[in-house]
Parts: C-alpha cells; sequence; structure tokens
C-alpha cells in the first residue's frame, strides 16, 4: 500500500548532503518518490509499506551517516548551540594567527608567532576539535559518492596542517598553520549564521500552535467541566467566556458574542457571531458568552491546515543552492587529481621529493576555499549590516538572491497598507440643536464592549459625564441616559426606527467606500454620524508608485469585503485586487502569481499572512506585526509599512552584485594559480600569500558595500 510520511533528518551540513540522503533513499526497493530538503531538515517520502518499512528507511537515513530528529526544533536550537561553540573556539585560537597575518602584511613580524611550536599548539585543536565536522563531512560525501564542500574543506586545510607539521619535524621554517586554522574558522562563521537562520525557521509553527487554548470547557451530563483541549470530541457542546481563545472549530448554539478572527483574517475588525454562526479554534472572544458545538477538532481544525500550510510552503521553497556547492562536485576531484599529478610529474622531473610535495602541496593550498569562504559571508555581513540600518532586517541568502529578482509583489491590506487600527475617519454633523453632542455621546460608548463603541469613544479626549442608565441592545446599538439625555447609537436603520425619521443621503454615502457607519441620537433626535475605518498609511501610495517604477507587479489581497478592498485598491493604484481572502487563498494567489510572473513576494503583518509568506519565494514581513509573521518572513521591515520595500530590492541587488565580485575573485586565484603551482611556478610560500590577499580583496570589496547609494 502507498503511503507518505516526513522523517526528519540531522547532521547535513550542506545541499549535497540532502542530494546525498536523497540518492540513498531512492536507491532503496520499495521508495516510490523522495524530496530531501536542506533548508528545514525534511525528507518526504512516498513509498510501498508492503516492501519497505518506516523503520528501514529511518535506517537508510543513519546508514548514509545522518541521523533521525524526532523533534526538529530542538534538534536545530540545539546545533545552532554546537556550532556557535565550536566557532567561538575556533576564533579564539585562530585570533594570535589573524594578527600574524596582519603584520606580515603591514610589513612587520611578530617574533613570538613565528615560532613553529606554538602555532602547531594553537592550530591542532582548530584542525581536529574545531574541524572535526568537516572531517566527518568529507567521509560521508566520500561513502556517498557526493563530493562537498566539507571534502574540499578538508582536503585544504590537512594538506596545509600536515605540511606544517612536516616542517617542524625537519625544522625547515615553512610553515602553513595560520591557512588552515584561518579557513576553519572563516567557514565555521558562515555555518554559525546559517545554522542561526535556520533554528528560527521553526518558531512561527510553535507560536501558531501556542494560539489554541490548553484547556475547554465542555458540559457533559448537564454539567460544565473543564477538560484539556486535547480531548475535545467532535459534536462536544463547548462554552467561551470573554477573553478566552476558542478551542475548537464550530457552530454557535446559543449566546452572542464579537470574535476577533485577525489570526486567521489579519483584519482588526471583530466580527458579530450568533446562533448558527461559524467559529473557528484560535480566534478571540471579545465580549459575551456562548456555547457552540465542536465540528472541527485537532487536526481538522482551520488553524491546523494554516500550520500544515507553514510547514509544507517551507519544506517546498526552492533554496539556493551555492556557488561553492554546485563546484565542489567538480572541483575538489579536480584539484585532488591535480595535485597527485603535480607530485608524480615533479618526482619523475627533478628526481627532488622535496620539490614534488613543495608543487603538490602549493596546489592544494592555491585551492583552498578562504577567500571562497569569506566570498559569501562578509559580503552578507556587510550588506545585512546596511539593511539593519536602514530598518531592513535581512534573515538569510536566499532572500538576498530572490529579492532582486522580484516580478510581482502581492501585498496584504491591515496593518501593511493600512495602519491596522480602526478609527473614526468622519464625523458628520445631522443637527445643530443640540450642544456637547460628542461628549454625551462619548460618555455613553464608554461603557459600551462593542468595538465600534469603543472607536468612537476613543475619538473624544475631554471630560465624560456619568451614565445614570446605560443598556446594551445586541445587533442594534446602545441605549443610555447621560444628564437626563437619552443617548441612542447604533445601526442607521435602527436610529431611523427609534426617531421615527429617514435619515440623510450624505448619511449612506458614508457607508459606500466600505467604511462601517454608526448614528448617534439624543433626545430622539439624530446629531452624528461617525465613519469607521482603518486609514491607509501615509506613505502607503507613493511606495506603491516606486515599486511599480521599477517593474513589478503589484497585487492587493485582503480578507475584508470587495467595497473595501476597492476603494484602498483605487487609492494606492495597485495592478489587481482579491477579497475576502482565507489563508489558503492567500498561498493561492501567491503560487499564481509565481505561476504567471515569476519570482514573487509577499508582505504581511499577521498570522493569517504567514503561509503565504512562507510559499512566496521572499517573504516581506512588517516589523509591527505579529511575531509569527516576522518568523515566517525572510525579510523584516522594522520601521513597518512597505516604504522600504524597494529601498530593500536596491539593496538585494548591490549586495548579490558584491557578492558575484567576491565568487569572482575567489575563483580567479584558483584557476590562475592552480596551473601556476602545479609548473612549479608558485612554491608554498608564494601560493599561501596569494590565497591571504585574495581573502583581503574580498573583505575589502565586500566593505565597499557601505558606500554603495541605496
Amino acid at each position: 500500500m502507498k503511503k507518505q510520511t516526513v522523517i526528519k533528518v540531522g547532521g547535513m551540513s550542506c545541499v549535497r548532503c540532502s542530494a546525498a540522503v536523497e540518492n540513498a533513499l531512492k536507491s532503496q526497493n520499495g521508495v516510490l518518490d523522495t524530496s530531501v530538503s536542506y533548508a528545514n531538515g525534511r525528507a518526504e517520502v512516498i513509498y510501498d509499506d508492503s516492501l519497505i518499512s518506516l523503520k528501514n528507511l529511518e535506517k537508510t537515513i543513519k546508514k548514509a551517516g545522518y541521523t533521525v530528529v524526532y523533534d526538529l526544533r530542538v534538534s536545530q536550537k540545539q546545533a545552532f548551540r554546537k556550532t556557535l561553540l565550536t566557532f567561538l573556539l575556533s576564533l579564539a585560537l585562530s585570533v594570535p594567527f589573524f594578527v600574524m597575518m596582519g603584520g606580515m602584511m603591514l610589513g612587520k613580524h611578530i617574533g613570538l608567532m613565528e615560532n613553529g611550536l606554538l602555532q602547531f599548539i594553537l592550530a591542532t585543536p582548530i584542525q581536529f576539535v574545531a574541524g572535526f565536522r568537516f572531517y566527518k563531512g568529507a567521509y560521508n560525501s566520500l561513502k556517498n559518492k557526493s563530493p562537498s564542500m566539507d571534502l574540499l574543506v578538508a582536503l585544504g586545510t590537512s594538506a596545509s596542517y600536515f605540511y606544517s607539521v612536516y616542517s617542524l619535524v625537519i625544522n625547515n621554517g615553512t610553515y602553513y598553520f595560520e591557512s588552515s586554522a584561518m579557513i576553519i574558522t572563516l567557514v565555521l562563521l558562515g555555518k554559525t549564521l546559517e545554522t542561526r537562520a535556520r533554528a528560527k525557521t521553526g518558531e512561527s509553527i510553535e507560536k501558531l500552535m501556542d494560539l489554541t487554548p490548553k484547556t475547554a470547557r465542555v458540559i457533559r451530563d448537564g454539567l460544565e467541566t473543564e477538560i484539556s483541549a486535547l480531548q475535545i470530541q467532535k459534536g462536544d457542546i463547548l462554552v467561551v467566556r470573554p477573553g478566552e481563545s476558542i478551542p475548537a472549530d464550530g457552530v454557535v448554539i446559543e449566546g452572542e458574542s464579537y470574535v476577533d478572527e485577525s489570526s486567521l483574517t489579519g483584519e482588526s475588525m471583530p466580527v458579530s457571531k450568533k446562533e448558527k454562526d461559524k467559529v473557528f479554534g484560535g480566534t478571540v472572544n471579545r465580549n459575551g458568552s456562548f456555547k457552540f458545538r465542536a465540528e472541527g477538532v485537532g487536526e481538522d481544525t482551520v488553524l491546523s491546515s494554516v500550520i500544515r500550510l507553514v510547514e509544507e510552503a517551507q519544506s517546498s521553497k526552492a533554496r539556493i543552492q551555492t556557488v561553492a556547492d554546485k563546484v565542489s562536485a567538480v572541483f575538489v576531484p579536480a584539484v585532488t587529481a591535480i595535485s597527485v599529478v603535480t607530485f608524480i610529474t615533479t618526482y619523475f622531473i627533478s628526481k627532488n621529493i622535496q620539490a614534488a610535495l613543495d608543487n603538490a602541496v602549493a596546489v592544494l593550498v592555491i585551492a583552498c576555499p578562504c577567500s571562497l569562504g569569506l566570498a559569501t559571508p562578509t559580503a552578507l555581513m556587510v550588506g545585512m549590516g546596511r539593511g539593519a540600518s536602514m530598518g531592513i532586517l535581512i534573515k538569510n541568502a536566499d532572500a538576498l538572491e530572490h529579492a532582486c529578482k522580484i516580478k510581482a509583489l502581492v501585498l496584504d491590506k491591515t496593518g501593511t497598507i493600512t495602519q491596522g487600527k480602526p478609527c473614526v475617519t468622519e464625523i458628520l454633523t445631522l443637527s445643530d440643536k443640540i450642544q456637547n453632542h460628542l461628549s454625551y455621546i462619548a460618555s455613553a460608548e464608554a461603557l459600551s464592549e462593542h468595538p465600534i463603541g469603543e472607536v468612537i469613544a476613543s475619538a473624544y479626549n475631554g471630560e465624560l459625564y456619568t451614565v445614570e442608565e446605560f443598556q446594551s441592545i445586541t445587533g442594534k446599538g446602545i441605549l443610555a441616559w447621560v444628564n437626563s439625555k437619552e443617548i441612542a447609537v447604533g445601526k442607521a436603520n435602527w436610529i431611523e426606527e427609534l426617531c421615527d425619521c429617514k435619515l440623510s443621503k450624505e448619511v449612506s454615502e458614508l457607508s459606500k467606500s466600505g467604511n462601517t457607519l454608526s448614528v448617534a441620537a439624543i433626545d430622539k433626535t439624530p446629531v452624528l454620524a461617525f465613519a469607521v475605518s482603518d486609514p491607509l498609511r501615509a506613505d502607503s501610495a507613493s511606495a506603491l508608485e516606486r515599486i511599480k517604477a521599477m517593474g513589478i507587479r503589484t497585487i492587493l489581497i485582503t480578507g475584508d469585503n470587495p467595497s473595501v478592498a476597492k476603494r484602498v485598491a483605487e487609492e494606492i493604484g495597485v495592478d489587481e485586487f482579491y477579497a475576502d481572502a482565507m489563508p489558503e487563498d492567500k498561498v493561492n494567489k501567491v503560487k499564481e502569481a509565481q505561476e504567471k510572473y515569476g519570482i514573487t513576494a509577499m508582505i504581511g503583518d499577521g498570522i493569517n499572512d504567514s503561509p503565504a509568506l512562507s510559499a512566496s519565494n521572499v517573504g516581506i514581513a512588517v516589523g509591527n506585526g505579529t511575531d509569527i509573521a516576522m518568523e515566517s518572513g525572510d525579510i523584516v521591515l522594522s520601521s513597518g509599512g512597505i516604504s522600504a520595500v524597494a529601498d530593500t530590492i536596491s539593496l538585494s541587488r548591490a549586495t548579490m552584485k558584491k557578492i558575484r565580485q567576491n565568487l569572482f575573485w575567489a575563483f580567479f586565484y584558483n584557476t590562475v594559480g592552480i596551473p601556476l603551482a602545479a609548473f612549479g611556478l608558485l612554491n608554498p610560500i608564494i601560493a599561501g600569500a596569494a590565497m591571504a590577499f585574495s581573502s583581503v580583496s574580498v573583505v575589502t570589496n565586500s566593505l565597499l558595500l557601505k558606500r554603495v547609494k541605496i
């Protein structure tokens, strides 16, 4: 019988490791298809369980040299801590070498560090403790016939280290301990940054899971009992009180309330719920108690589907395979072969084993990936630092690589284009016969639990009167007595009925552009009409204009109603807009844009945006949004809004240009230096100096990024 499973894999150090795991699984009889994601440490396997068991699949992964983990988030955090400690150890022992090389470049010699024995003492723990992971990775890559960056590092550092040990033994004073130490330290720096980013990927899912309450109140045998939310069964009658999170999906059977569904829709306005209305797990009850019948529990809730969407999107997202990993499959065996041929050829020609060894080591030293190890991390650090100073937090190289190629931008509305908080945008005066209209109305609304009432009350900053009597009329509004005056605030049709009048056309015009309308009457005379909406950010229209000028298609998608979506779309000038969107709709629109236009970015701030952020090529989270959106995003705009999107794209283009330049210089020294070393025109000392100069050129070029105009 065909089955599908996900196995979490640990111990992968580069994308070629994921290829090794994939090849090992595909070689097994009974495995129909598999896809292994290095970025997420997940192996998705489709297999025939009559031919191979899940246990045997796990054994295959372990046999390939990797591990099976059962809590990926814990595993990733542990990997980050371990890598960080290893890097710090290597860095501490490498500092004297960095100082020594800096002195040499300035023409100064540090006598103490010229002592070969001291260099040996410092370099040995770096080589075999900090560098053990590279030997292990190299062994696994050879075993799985998939040469990796680990093999490249292990070969180059070993050549420098063991030749230096040989020089120490014969006392010829030629040492390359600093080369091996620097290579390992700098490559570990890149690994530390990488494992930190990977450890963060699971946090968005963890926070989504925390939205569902741990306990629930259920009515069984006529009694209200508190149980674990995991024990809820389909058909249970559950009770939800004000301020509580709803523990499951279901239908209201008794009571009325307003529910904050922003976790699913992203919309800031709470939604009225009454008998026969649907409610969803993870949303928050604002006011009023109600009972509902559970219809979706556990994995069958809408929130669970959002979690699955995030997991699937993160797992399926295509990650960049770095240039170093791409070329290592050819470069590593080629360099090794050239080194061996150089040794044999030189020995047979010169009959001098010292000269043969010098030339062979020079090939490996000049091929060492020191500048290659610096090429991406240094440009990334400078680019990320530049971005941070601009309020742009870039999490990984994938985001940088894709951001410079964005063809379409999908925009959430609430909290991204708009301010994310409803307020009174217009007040229409209907009568001038009664003074202090707003003070009376605000005094009455101060006691209201209705979201619109809270907004109206907050629009007045003056002194409030004492409310003599207050009544909330469900579905209509409020009725109160202030200073012996009857104050009524609510829906327009209710006010017309209460005052026995017909409101002017101006009042109805307020609601036509998507505003929420509320009308107030004093002593049965309509006095004020309030338009409540979520206003645009001041920079939204100008930001969209700049983005469109870069040739990027703009698409607005919102959980709000069509009239609001249309008004906002027209005001900011987007190319397309879609309304009434749930989280899965946003994911689908992102995928449609990817198929139609190419590389697509998504910008949002809400929990409901997290699946779309993960599914997009570049997820851009607004910094004043939810933690979940920011964890799902590849880029966080800490200043909020979309004005920084164009800056992000410009910064991405500049940073990627520097990375490409750095990689060119890194490989330039190899392609030029290797033939020279092979023909004996470079001794190991000159090869080491050339390698050091390539590192300096890469660092210097990266630092120039600070001066690039964005």
